[in-house]
């Protein structure tokens, strides 16, 4: 195993142990990998490559602070916002209490006054009845008194009638003319 592992290091390390000869040669590759590097480099800051990438970082952070700015004012305005709801909420909870307040007392003074309608309603028909009592009393009263004289006046004549001659009878029918003519004269 140990043999299999050293022949792998060795085979896949060959390209290290390529470089030969003196180190400043083209043909040693790490001198010529070395140079193509700094050539690389050399035009990467020739091109100014180094300050656009600076400023494109640059803008990007500016890019990133001005979200995080817009968020912080987003959110600030939405905490605002956030508050005057829940002002505007409680606002409408204190109306509505009042108006459920108002309503109640409305509610019990309307009771209160209908209690008092409903009293002077009773009264006035107690009263009303209590003079209908009194004017069928009356008229039972003056029925009975016309009756009863209606009857007296049957008996008496009747009673007269039966004492009473024809003489005396004719008699007082002529008093009774005269009285009549004299009073109308």
């Amino acid at each position: 195993m140990k043999k299999l592992s050293l022949l792998l290091a060795l085979t896949v390390a060959s390209p290290a142990f390529a470089a030969s000869g003196p180190f400043f040669s083209l043909k040693n590759t790490n001198f010529v990998v070395l140079l193509g590097f700094l050539v690389f480099v050399g035009i990467l800051i020739w091109k100014k490559v180094p300050a656009m990438i600076g400023g494109m970082l640059d803008q990007r952070a500016e890019g990133i602070k001005a979200e995080l700015d817009e968020a912080r004012t987003l959110r600030e305005e939405a905490q605002s916002i956030l508050a005057s709801y829940e002002r505007k909420q409680r606002e409408v909870q204190e109306q509505a209490d009042a108006i459920v307040a108002q309503a109640k007392k409305d509610s019990e003074a309307a009771a209160a006054k209908a209690k008092e309608d409903l009293k002077s309603s009773i009264a006035r028909r107690l009263a009303a009845a209590e003079e209908q009592i009194e004017a069928a009393e009356a008229a039972a009263i003056r029925e009975v008194r016309d009756t009863a004289v209606n009857v007296a006046i049957a008996a008496a004549s009747d009673v007269i009638a039966k004492k009473m001659s024809a003489a005396e009878a004719n008699d007082l029918i002529d008093n009774a003319i005269a009285d009549v003519s004299a009073k109308l004269h």
